[in-house]
């Protein structure tokens, strides 16, 4: 399926703080591919909230097309709006302005997109289609491997920071499948920062990277 391959691993990131920097330096280093998902109506240093302790600021908009080479840019709307809270305008406004930003800024087409907060529901999964979206990930992890029947509900396999997320990685590594599996890993960048542990998604590509049998790819090349 995947250049011949059965199995493929691909992550996801939201946001577009500063930690992205290191991350992305990381995921080059192991040879991962990402899908990065940006607010662009919040692309500004300016932009800058706490966490336990820690300034994360947004990037500003200058040098992302440098930064993020490589790897796939995807919406997270214009605003990082609670969707299913707003009218119909307002949904179609926070993610066709965020498309349309994003691919101006990018120079390349946008087919992707995370739902802020992970919130959706029928209404809002409707208009994302119309939008000429093709899939979209929530913030429910399935636990497995399989691939998402509902790819406008997209389900991740983990968050990076899942208890038993490196039991799950011995186990897509021992895969001998017949059948396509996906190893789906998201999160923001940021949460390396304030748990300081970085070391674990250093881990975690070390583990993953190097495989003849896997397939590593954006969320576009492995979904769609």
């Amino acid at each position: 399926m995947w250049n011949g391959k059965l199995k493929a691993v691909t992550f996801s990131y939201d946001d577009g703080v500063m930690m992205d920097k290191r991350l992305v330096e990381i995921f080059n280093r192991y040879g991962m591919k990402a899908t990065f998902n940006l607010n662009s109506g919040l692309l500004s240093y300016a932009n800058c909230f706490e966490k336990d302790g820690v300034d994360i600021h947004r990037m500003n908009a200058n040098g992302l097309a440098e930064l993020y080479a490589g790897h796939e840019i995807a919406v997270h709307c214009l605003t990082h709006a609670d969707l299913p809270k707003w009218d119909d305008e307002t949904v179609y406004n926070e993610i066709c302005l965020d498309k349309q930003n994003l691919e101006r800024i990018f120079e390349r087409e946008i087919c992707g997109m995370a739902y802020p907060f992970g919130t959706y529901d029928e209404r809002v999964m409707k208009i994302v289609g119309e939008s000429k979206i093709k899939y979209a990930r929530t913030v429910e992890e399935t636990g497995d491997f399989e691939l998402s029947e509902n790819l406008l509900a997209l389900k991740a396999s983990a968050h990076h920071s899942r208890k038993d997320l490196f039991e799950m990685i011995d186990r897509f590594l021992k895969l001998k499948p017949e059948k396509p599996q996906l190893l789906y890993i998201w999160g923001h960048s940021y949460e390396f920062e304030v748990e300081k542990n970085w070391d674990r998604i250093e881990e975690i590509c070390r583990l993953l990277s190097g495989r003849d049998d896997i397939f590593y790819g954006t969320n576009s090349e492995v979904l769609l």
